[in-house]
């Protein structure tokens, strides 16, 4: 997904250096910004849950260590989400500065 969303910001920064705007390459954009906030609340969601899972299993720890374990396991799955999940909200948000600058014709 990082590639993805790195590709695309790529391409439409290219469209926008070159003004080579038409209605379709922004209703395109649109849709693509749905499709990543899509993605962002899913991974959202997902990392809530790990988040949730961790804390149960943390607690878990006090009564048998195997718990504890798993819970530590989990809490490296829930930091790669959240690294994951700060470039994908990132790269919305760039998007969205994107839309502007192709509505408005505004340069960066």
């Amino acid at each position: 997904m990082k590639k993805y969303l790195n590709d695309y910001i790529t391409d439409i920064d290219e469209i926008i250096k070159s003004k080579k705007i038409t209605k379709e390459v922004i209703n395109e954009h649109l849709i693509k910004i749905q499709f990543f906030q899509h993605e962002r609340l899913i991974h959202l969601l997902v990392t809530l849950f790990y988040c949730v899972f961790m804390l149960i299993f943390m607690g878990l720890g006090v009564i048998f260590i195997g718990f504890f374990i798993i819970g530590l396991i989990l809490l490296i799955f829930v930091l790669c989400y959240i690294v994951h999940y700060f470039r994908l909200e990132n790269g919305v948000q760039y998007l969205y500065k994107q839309y502007d600058m192709l509505k408005g014709g505004k340069e960066k």
